[in-house]
């Protein structure tokens, strides 16, 4: 009788469970919808207008404009990571992974911030490493989000970033190196409000916060260390591609 009453209490905390998970999912969609069409397409139409007025302001206020655009093209940088960061919760743990080629997607990546902040310099140093890794395509916002953080929090009035990266039989390794201000040690974790505490974490942003989702639905591992005179290295390691390694979780 007793094992009985504990098998029905068990179906039940597991119904209840499976319901709050989709309701969860439900309340994720609907922020996802707001995120997408509300508020990116008013700052969108926002950016058209400011764009129009760029040839039709003196120098008095030039300045004000160009906050203008750039805070109006942040706000839709925001909304672009935000969706990533509703979708990487809604297939968190079913996630398929497959092959992506690596080479192309940092390529493709870089040739964006290089367009988006064309006052910072962006640099290969040796050769983009040619192998594919087990991910998906949300893998693109990893290498986006860590590449324009580098920019964001940079203090140098001209901001270098260098990206390499090596391979071994298992695993790529990709280093993304700026010289900004660095992150202090007591930080370097709780930048990706890694643990129990998630985006609560001190210092944690949805931008790196996404990365450490991301890179842990891949099954692989980011973290931070000091680049030598001043400024951070972020690290991405994946693992390499096997067709036995292609899964449905």
């Amino acid at each position: 009788m007793t094992g009985q009453l504990v098998t029905v209490t068990d179906v039940t905390e597991r119904e209840s469970y499976r319901q709050r998970l989709e309701e969860k999912t439900e309340q994720l969609e609907a922020l996802n919808r707001v995120v997408r069409h509300d508020i990116r397409n008013d700052m969108a139409v926002v950016l058209g207008w400011a764009e129009i007025l760029e040839d039709h302001v003196d120098e008095e206020g030039e300045d004000a404009l160009n906050r203008v655009l750039h805070k109006s093209r942040h706000v839709i940088q925001v909304t672009e990571v935000a969706r990533d960061f509703v979708e990487s919760l809604s297939e968190n743990g079913s996630a398929e992974l497959e092959e992506i080629e690596l080479q192309p997607l940092v390529d493709a990546e870089l040739a964006v911030v290089r367009d988006s902040f064309p006052s910072a310099q962006f640099h290969v140093s040796g050769e983009l490493c040619d192998v594919s890794v087990q991910a998906n395509e949300m893998l693109s916002s990893v290498f986006r989000n860590i590449l324009e953080n580098a920019v964001r929090h940079n203090d140098k009035e001209t901001p270098e970033i260098t990206v390499s990266c090596e391979v071994d039989s298992e695993t790529v390794r990709y280093r993304i190196a700026d010289d900004g201000p660095g992150i202090p040690d007591n930080q370097k974790t709780q930048i990706f409000g890694k643990g129990e505490k998630g985006l609560d974490s001190p210092g944690s942003g949805i931008g790196l916060y996404l990365v450490h989702l991301l890179t842990d639905q891949f099954d692989g591992n980011v973290w931070v260390e000091d680049n030598d005179p001043t400024g951070s290295v972020f690290v991405v390691e994946l693992p390499i591609y096997t067709p036995s390694s292609r899964t449905s979780e």
